[in-house]
């Protein structure tokens, strides 16, 4: 059995960091887009509840693929073993999205 890649991937959606662990991560067919499949999320073996992580767990309930725009990635890292997905308030003036879009018009005649 070979041993499968985990990767880190910390994103920015709505106002919000979002930190997630998967065993698949791939460019898109879609353009400009990262495909996130098979989401890591940690077993519960002890009493004490993340509610960070709960509330990540609930955002991406039932979700086989997720596809996020190449802008809004922060960073992806290939790691040893799955860590504690979690979803954080940015520090003011640290993250923000791109400002400019993927698409350049068609000159106007």
């Amino acid at each position: 059995m070979t041993n499968t890649p985990i990767f880190k991937i910390i994103f920015f959606n709505q106002g919000e960091i979002f930190e997630v662990y998967a065993r698949q991560i791939y460019q898109s067919d879609l353009y400009g887009f990262i495909e996130i499949e098979e989401m890591v999320f940690g077993e519960r073996s002890q009493l004490v509840v993340d509610p960070s992580e709960e509330k990540l767990k609930s955002e991406f309930d039932g979700v086989n693929r997720s596809y996020i725009p190449m802008h809004s990635i922060v960073r992806i890292d290939e790691v040893a073993k799955e860590g504690v997905g979690k979803i954080t308030e940015p520090k003011s003036g640290n993250v923000s999205p791109f400002p400019m879009s993927a698409f350049t018009p068609k000159p106007k005649d």
